[in-house]
């Protein structure tokens, strides 16, 4: 028996991952806890009986539980059936996970706001149905977790999770009802002695709420939903309460900062939790002695939060009134300052003059003016002991992007927007950490190197260079590529001749579409290895003794393109292209999942650029165009969507699935050469069968002809010729798309053959492999049962091989195939010992008596008469001596 379990005290987000992780895992029974919240009860009595969950109580009985999946929690609990030294666990859960794990344990931990995100994720994924209760339910999860979607800890996933429940039909008045459920009498009694006895106190620059109260007697009330409407109103950075039930006394926690975990306090007192959210129950204890111990111990828990003097630059610049601002404009100029605080005589601050204002003053040919006339008045200061936040505050209020630090009245210094960006480490730092490492991880050290070396050229002539589309896409989903496209914003053909001059090599650019092929030098990669071993600024004290990644495999050139837009004069014709910005250049590509960038100069490198929800989309398995119109200006998008939706085991999004079929009949005006180059990309697949099978569905096969069809008869053939098929028997190479193409029209009359020819613009080739069939049919029609292997070796001989082994891959006879598989591998490799000079020893005078003689030898061969060169001889003297008249 599996079963799924969550924490005591359940609020939404524990019921609804017991529900969605049962959607996932439709096999393991979900337990209730003995103990749910009020909100969470009162949902249940209405809309409970449609739900799958079990009662502790009513498990089997004489059942052993194999396997435990916990939900929203880490810490096991025990039902019927379950023994202590349980093995298999798999945790889901969006709380830090510990430092070390029971052996047997698997657990999934990802920091989201709450644990229904991550199962909703993968039942959309799934395209698992699921009723509007169930993803109201799940909504409710996700937003009480999240408060409604405004903690800090509310990720983008969280929000898409939600949009999509509310798509599956949740109701979002429902769910928000009963978070704000009303309190109990008893609820309300603690709520007013908490009211009355709260206490705030500054601990290393956080505010912290502590509060008490005891329950009325003879009642046992939850807690949480009283901490959660404390936290909600009075917005600390933690809040402690403690009320006491009895004689005993619960303590619950929240924190809104990673400075304070309350996990640890909880876990001083024997309870825990996540550090933003914990609790402990203490026996034997009042409130008011635990409220105490608390105020004692707090400070240790607490890390002090960053102040002023900690980021804020000294020595501040500043200007008077009187100065001009052209003069100002120079100051700015050679500091790179975005503004200085305006001081008087007197050093008064009277307010802030901002590279904005200059330089609208300067275009207005205001330069002669006094600063005073562009200044934003004001005398907002901070002190090196105020919070950051403070600082924050008043950039908020007073637009400021620098404010001046005053002690004892004299400025002296400053902190300034960029300080608070660098403050923590940014989501989009910690981004481009994680890309850089991907890089590094996925690219094989030279060519990391030089890709490096490229972006810092680009940089010195004012260009960014990125990686982009296809190459990006495949990064992420852990796919290695060697294929180097870098699209330039700036000139690509200048850059790909400046990289030539510093390391060699030839350039062959194309100025219309502004690309620049660059081949590379046969000592490019040792140039590489010795650079990198001296560059410190991109290794800094590194040691690898060989290069990550195949050297073998290193590209033999690069591409450069210039960044570009293109538009299309009328549907389906080639795009008119002229240079444009990185933004634009994405734009005009065919999918989402193909719009993503790294940036790859020096400054911004590993800086991950998505202007159309690409990630997203990638991370959701979501094949997307960007526009209703994308498969109208280029219908070779519709073969692309089924390949990309095959191969990387996506959807196509139902929107996009909409403009297909709309789109389908602007194929007939797209050129043979571009549908047949997307059909050579769909026979490289691993499974190309699949992406015919959806261009059967679409509709997209019948339009290009409507004799083309995608079957089981195809699907077993490509089948064989993919996993089964031996090219080197029938002297083939590996590359074999004339026989992808050949099965797919296999069963086309000679007419239908002949049309999809011309129109795809086939190979004349591909047209004589499919004639030589009728002829091959025919003769292996004609073989009897006991026909000997040389007679059939030499009427084999006589049709084309390719053509031959075409039909082992098509014929419905095993039979057939087996004879043929035997002329290729074996037969027709047949020869016999003896050749010419054995036949001069042996007395006979060349001439057409030889070719008669070693056929005989070969069939002999073949049919096992002879076995070796005393066989063959002895053969020769009975069949050709003189009593045969010779």
């Amino acid at each position: 028996m599996q079963v799924i379990l969550t924490h005591e005290n359940a609020d939404f987000d524990a019921i609804a991952s017991l529900l969605a992780a049962h959607k996932l895992y439709p096999g393991a029974l979900p337990v209730l806890p003995r103990r749910v919240n009020r909100n969470v009860q009162a949902f249940l009595s209405l809309y409970g009986p449609g739900f799958p969950f079990t009662q502790p109580d009513a498990l089997p009985r004489g059942q052993h539980v194999q396997r435990v999946i916990l939900v929203d929690t880490q810490k096991l609990s025990f039902v019927r059936g379950m023994g202590k030294n349980i093995k298999q666990v798999t945790v889901i859960d969006h709380h830090t996970p510990p430092d070390e794990v029971p052996e047997g344990w698997h657990i999934q931990s990802e920091p989201l706001g709450a644990t229904t995100t991550s199962l909703v994720e993968a039942i959309s994924t799934r395209l698992i149905p699921i009723s509007p209760a169930e993803a109201t339910l799940m909504l409710a999860g996700i937003y009480e977790d999240t408060g409604h979607l405004t903690y800090t800890s509310t990720t983008p996933r969280d929000l898409r999770a939600a949009a999509w429940l509310i798509d599956q039909g949740a109701d979002l008045e429902i769910a928000t009802g009963f978070l704000d459920h009303p309190l109990t009498v008893a609820q309300q009694s603690i709520f007013d002695g908490l009211t009355e006895h709260l206490e705030t106190r500054e601990l290393g620059g956080h505010p912290v709420v502590l509060s008490w109260a005891v329950s009325p007697p003879d009642t046992e009330e939850e807690i949480s939903t009283l901490a959660h409407k404390l936290r909600n109103l009075l917005e600390p950075s933690a809040l402690f309460i403690s009320v006491q039930i009895g004689n005993n006394t619960q303590l619950v926690a929240r924190s809104a900062t990673d400075d304070i975990n309350v996990a640890a306090v909880a876990e001083h007192f024997g309870g825990g939790g996540h550090n933003r959210a914990a609790a402990a129950l203490i026996r034997d204890r009042t409130s008011t002695s635990l409220m105490d111990e608390l105020r004692t111990i707090l400070p240790l828990y607490v890390r002090p939060r960053i102040k002023v003097q900690d980021l804020m630059s000294h020595g501040v610049r500043t200007v008077a009134p009187d100065e001009t601002i052209k003069d100002v404009a120079q100051q700015m100029l050679r500091t790179g300052h975005e503004g200085f605080p305006v001081l008087d005589a007197d050093e008064k601050l009277l307010g802030l003059v901002t590279r904005n204002a200059v330089d609208r003053a300067m275009q207005h040919q205001l330069g002669h003016q006094p600063v005073s006339r562009i200044l934003q008045p004001g005398s907002m200061t901070v002190s090196p002991r105020d919070s950051v936040e403070r600082v924050r505050d008043l950039m908020i209020q007073t637009g400021w992007g620098q404010i001046p630090v005053a002690l004892d009245g004299q400025i002296t210094g400053i902190v300034t927007r960029t300080d608070m960006i660098h403050l923590h480490p940014s989501s989009q730092t910690t981004e481009r950490q994680k890309i850089a490492h991907l890089l590094e991880e996925s690219t094989p050290e030279p060519l990391l190197t030089l890709i490096r070396e490229i972006g810092a050229k680009a940089a010195e002539a004012g260009y960014a260079i990125y990686f982009v589309g296809g190459l990006v896409r495949d990064l992420l989903l852990g796919h290695s590529t060697l294929d180097v496209d870098l699209v330039v914003e700036g000139d690509a053909i200048e850059l790909g001749h400046a990289m030539a001059a510093a390391y060699g090599g030839e350039i062959r650019s194309h100025r219309r579409f502004g690309t620049s092929k660059w081949l590379l030098p046969d000592d490019i990669w040792n140039v590489m290895r010795a650079r990198r071993q001296h560059n410190e600024l991109w290794h800094q004290g590194t040691s690898h003794d060989t290069p990550r990644g195949d050297g073998n495999k290193l590209p033999h050139f690069i591409d450069l393109v210039t960044a570009r837009t293109e538009f299309y004069e009328h549907p389906t014709a080639l795009p008119m292209v002229s240079r444009s910005s990185i933004k634009q250049d994405l734009h005009r590509r065919d999918f989402t999942i193909n719009t993503l960038a790294i940036r790859l100069d020096p400054q911004r490198w590993g800086e991950m650029l998505d202007f159309y929800g690409g990630r997203a989309d990638l991370e959701d398995g979501v094949i997307r165009v960007l526009h209703s119109l994308s498969f109208i200006d280029d219908p070779t998008r519709i073969l692309r969507a089924a390949r990309f939706e095959a191969s990387l085991g996506f959807r196509i999004h139902k929107r996009s699935e909409a403009l297909i079929a709309e789109a389908i009949p602007l194929l007939d005006r797209v050129t043979g050469e571009r549908i047949r180059h997307e059909f050579d990309l769909i026979f490289q697949e691993a499974a190309p069968q699949t992406v015919l099978d959806r261009l059967q569905m679409m509709g997209a096969l019948h339009q290009i002809h409507p004799d083309l069809s995608s079957d089981a008869w195809l699907a077993a053939r490509l089948r064989l010729l993919i996993e089964t098929f031996d090219p080197s028997i029938w002297d083939l190479d590996d590359d074999l798309p004339d026989f992808y193409w050949a099965l797919l029209l296999y069963r086309l009359d000679h007419c239908a053959i002949e049309q999809v020819r011309k129109r795809l613009r086939l190979s004349s080739r591909l047209r004589e492999l499919l004639n030589s069939q009728e002829a091959i049919r025919k003769v292996l029609c004609n073989f009897g049962d006991e026909e000997k292997a040389s007679a059939i070796t030499t009427r084999l001989d006589a049709l084309p091989l390719q053509g031959l082994a075409l039909e082992w891959l098509a014929t419905d006879s095993s039979r057939e195939r087996q004879l043929l598989e035997h002329y290729a591998r074996e037969w027709r490799c047949v020869q016999p010992e003896l050749n010419g000079d054995d036949l001069r020893y042996l007395g006979f005078k060349p001439g057409p008596i030889f070719r008669d003689i070693l056929s005989s030898l070969k069939e002999a061969r073949i049919d096992g008469g002879t076995t070796n060169r005393a066989d063959e001889i002895a053969l020769v003297r009975k069949s050709f001596g003189p009593e045969n008249g010779y």
